[in-house]
C-alpha cells in the first residue's frame, strides 16, 4: 500500500491522439489502483482522461472526478466514476483538485494540462503547498518542455531549487516511487524568506 492516498492526474481529453498515449494513460490508472491510490481527475470520459479512470476502476481502484457544471454532460462527463463532484467553474475545479490530492502527475495533454501543471508548480514555488509534482514523459512527449525549463534555469528565470520541484519519469511505477520519496528541495525556505523580506 502506498503512502499516498490520492493523486491528481492532469491529462488530455482528446480522442484523436495516438493509441500509445491512451495505453500509457491506462497503465498509469492501473498502477495507481494497484497501489491503492485514489485517482483524482477532471471528470471527463474521453481521451486520456477516460482511459486513466477506466483502467483504475477496472483494477479495483477508486476514482474521484471533479467537473465544472458546464462540462457535466452525457457527451463529456465520465458516466461511472466512484464519485463525481460538480463545481461551478474551472477555477473551483482546479482548487478542489489541489485541495484533496497528496501529489500531482501530468500526462501528455494540451493547453489545459500544461496550464494546470505550471499552476500547481507555481503554487509549490511560492509556498502554497509542499506536495510532489511529476511528469509522466510518455514517448518523450515532454522532452521539448523540459529543454525549455532547463533553458529558463540557465538564463536565471528559474532557481535550482525551483527546478527540483518537478520530477520526471517515463514509467508510472518509477514516477510514483519518486513521488512517495519526495522531500522538498533544500534552499526553498531560504528563497521564500528572502522574498518575504523584500516585499
Amino acid at each position: 500500500m502506498s503512502g499516498l492516498q490520492r493523486v491528481c492526474v492532469y491529462c488530455g481529453s482528446s480522442d484523436t491522439v495516438r493509441g500509445a498515449y491512451l495505453e500509457a494513460a491506462r497503465d498509469a490508472g492501473r498502477v495507481l489502483a494497484e497501489r491503492e491510490i485514489t485517482v483524482v481527475f477532471g471528470g471527463g470520459g474521453t481521451g486520456m482522461m477516460g482511459a486513466v479512470a477506466d483502467a483504475a476502476m477496472a483494477a479495483g481502484g477508486k476514482v474521484i472526478g471533479i467537473i465544472p457544471e458546464g462540462f457535466n454532460t452525457a457527451v463529456l462527463a465520465h458516466p461511472a466514476v466512484t464519485e463525481m463532484r460538480v463545481v461551478s467553474s474551472m477555477h473551483e475545479r482546479k482548487a478542489m483538485m489541489a485541495e484533496v490530492s497528496d501529489a500531482f502527475i501530468a500526462l501528455p495533454g494540451g493547453f489545459g494540462t500544461l496550464e494546470e501543471l505550471f499552476e500547481i508548480l507555481t503554487w509549490a514555488q511560492i509556498g502554497l503547498h509542499s506536495r510532489p509534482v511529476g511528469l509522466l514523459n510518455v514517448l518523450g512527449y515532454f522532452d521539448p518542455l523540459l529543454e525549455q525549463v532547463e533553458r529558463a534555469r540557465e538564463e536565471g528565470f528559474i532557481y535550482n531549487e525551483h527546478r527540483a520541484l518537478l520530477l520526471c519519469e517515463a514509467e508510472p511505477g518509477l514516477l510514483i516511487d519518486r513521488l512517495e520519496a519526495y522531500v522538498p528541495p533544500s534552499g526553498l525556505d531560504r528563497w521564500l524568506t528572502r522574498l518575504k523580506k523584500e516585499s
